[in-house]
C-alpha cells in the first residue's frame, strides 16, 4: 500500500533532497522525451527535419506550460490540506480539479488545433520546414488531455509527500516512448509527426496507470459520493491558484516565442541550433525545475501546519544544494557542449555545432540565476500567492521581448543565446523583494493567531 509523507518535522535539507531525487528523476525522462524525439529526427530524417521540431518549441511550451502550471496549482491546496490534516476537503479538492481538468484540456486541444497553422505562420517558420512543423505541432496539441492529466495526478501525489510513484510510470512510459519512436519513424515512415505520435501515446499510458494506482493504492485519497461531488466553492479556489501558476508559464512563453520568432528569421541553421541547445539545456536545469516543485509541495504543507520558519529553512537548504549543482554544470558543460550537440548532427554540421555550443556557453554561466528564479517562485507558489508569483513571469516576458525586438536584429545569434539569462536576472530582481514581503506575511499570520 502506497503511504503518503509530511514534511513538516525534521530536518530541511534531507527532507526536500529525498523528496527531490525521485522527482528529478522523472523530469529528466520527460526531458529524454524531447532529446529521443530530436536525436531521432536529426539522425535518420535530417536537418530540415530537426528544425521542423524545434521551430514550434516555444509554442509548445506555451501550451503545455499553461496546463502544467494549473496542473502545480491544483496541487497546491490538497498539500496544504493535507498539511493541515483536513484530509476531507483535501479529497474533495482532488475529485474538483479532475473534473476541471476534463474540461479544461478538452478544450485547449480543440482550439490549438483549429489555429495550429496560423500560430507557426505568426512565428515565420520558414517555408521548407512549415509542413513537418505543422504535423508535430498538430498531434502534440491533440495529446494535450494525456500530458494534463499526467501532470495533475502526479502534483496530486507529489502534494501527498510521494515524489516516486509518478517516476516509476515515467520511467516505463519513456521507454516506450523510445520504441515507438524508432517504430513510427524507421518502420512506418510517419517523418515528423510519428515522434509526436510516440510520445503522445507514451504520455496517455502514464496518466492511465497514474490514475489507477493512485486511487488503489492511496488509503487516504479513498472518497465517499459527498466528497466526490462538484462543489463551485472549491473550483474558484483551484482555479484562483491554479490559473494564475498556468498565466506565469503562458506570459513566460510568450517572450519565448518572441525570441524563437526573431530566431526563425535568421535561418534553418539558427533554427536546428537553437533547437539542439535547447534540448540539451533542458535536460541540464531539470534539477532547478525539481527543486522548485519540491519546495512548492514542502512550503505549502508547512504553511498548512503554520510553520514559517521551516519555510526560511528550506529556501537555504535547496539554495545550497542549487549552487553546488549549477558548479558541477557549468564544468561539464564548458568542456562538453560541443560533445553534446553531436548527438543530434553529424560532425559535418560545422555551423550548427558551433552556434550550439556558444548558446550552451552562455547560458550554464547563468543557471545560479536560474535556480534561484525557480526556488523562489515555486515557494511563493506554494503558500498560495500565485498572482504574485506570476508577476515574475511577465519580467521575463518583457526581458526576452526587447532582446527580439532590439538585440537580435542587431546582433544575430549571440543575441538570442542571451535572451533567456537577461529574462531570468529580470524575474529575480522581482522575485527577492517579493519573498520577503511573503516571508514578513507569514510570520505575521502566525504571530497574530497564536495571539489570538
Amino acid at each position: 500500500m502506497a503511504t503518503s509523507k509530511e514534511m513538516t518535522a525534521g530536518p530541511a535539507l534531507p527532507l526536500i533532497l529525498k523528496f527531490t531525487l525521485p522527482l528529478l528523476l522523472g523530469n529528466l525522462l520527460q526531458q529524454t522525451y524531447s532529446l529521443v524525439d530530436a536525436a531521432i529526427v536529426g539522425k535518420f530524417l535530417g536537418i530540415n527535419a530537426l528544425a521542423s521540431v524545434g521551430a514550434s518549441t516555444s509554442v509548445v511550451f506555451l501550451i503545455l506550460g499553461f496546463c502544467n502550471g494549473c496542473c502545480g496549482g491544483f496541487g497546491i491546496p490538497v498539500a496544504q490540506k493535507f498539511g493541515a490534516r483536513d484530509y476531507s476537503t483535501m479529497r474533495s479538492y482532488v475529485s474538483v480539479s479532475l473534473k476541471l481538468s476534463l474540461g479544461m484540456s478538452v478544450a485547449i486541444a480543440v482550439i490549438t488545433s483549429i489555429y495550429c497553422a496560423d500560430i507557426l505562420r505568426m512565428m515565420r517558420t520558414p517555408e521548407n520546414i512549415f509542413e513537418g512543423a505543422y504535423a508535430y505541432l498538430l498531434v502534440t496539441f491533440i495529446g494535450v488531455p494525456f500530458t494534463f492529466f499526467y501532470n495533475l495526478l502526479s502534483s496530486i501525489i507529489r502534494a501527498l509527500g510521494d515524489s516516486k510513484t509518478p517516476f516509476w510510470f515515467l520511467l516505463l512510459s519513456t521507454i516506450l516512448n523510445i520504441v515507438l519512436d524508432l517504430f513510427c519513424i524507421l518502420v512506418l515512415g510517419w517523418g515528423v509527426a510519428g515522434a509526436a505520435i510516440a510520445t503522445v501515446i507514451s504520455q496517455g499510458l502514464s496518466a492511465v496507470l497514474c490514475y489507477i494506482y493512485m486511487y488503489r493504492k492511496f488509503d487516504i485519497l479513498q472518497s465517499s459520493p459527498k466528497e466526490r461531488r462538484f462543489q463551485p466553492k472549491l473550483a474558484k479556489t483551484l482555479l484562483y491558484i491554479g490559473v494564475p501558476m498556468g498565466l506565469q508559464f503562458s506570459i513566460t512563453a510568450i517572450g519565448s516565442i518572441m525570441l524563437q520568432s526573431a530566431n526563425n528569421a535568421l535561418g534553418t541553421a539558427c533554427v536546428a541550433a537553437f533547437t539542439s541547445a535547447m534540448r540539451i539545456k533542458m535536460f541540464f536545469i531539470c534539477t532547478f525545475e525539481s527543486l522548485g516543485i519540491a519546495m512548492a509541495t514542502y512550503s505549502g504543507q508547512n504553511y498548512g501546519a503554520g510553520k514559517p520558519e521551516r519555510i526560511w529553512s528550506g529556501i537555504k537548504a535547496s539554495a545550497l544544494m542549487m549552487v553546488i549543482y549549477a558548479a558541477f554544470t557549468f564544468v561539464l558543460l564548458m568542456v562538453g557542449a560541443k560533445y553534446f550537440a553531436l548527438i543530434f548532427v553529424d560532425p559535418s554540421e560545422v555551423e550548427i555545432l558551433a552556434k550550439t555550443e556558444l548558446f550552451l556557453h552562455i547560458s550554464c554561466m547563468f543557471f545560479p540565476t536560474l535556480g534561484l528564479l525557480c526556488i523562489l517562485r515555486y515557494t511563493i507558489q506554494g503558500v498560495g500567492f500565485t498572482n504574485l508569483a506570476m508577476f515574475s513571469g511577465v519580467a521575463e516576458m518583457i526581458a526576452r521581448i526587447l532582446v527580439s525586438l532590439y538585440a537580435v536584429p542587431a546582433f544575430g545569434f549571440i543575441a538570442v543565446c542571451y535572451g533567456d539569462p537577461m529574462a531570468w536576472i529580470a524575474a529575480d530582481l522581482f522575485l527577492v523583494p517579493a519573498f520577503i514581503y511573503v516571508y514578513r506575511r507569514l510570520k505575521k499570520q502566525v504571530f497574530t493567531t497564536a495571539n489570538v
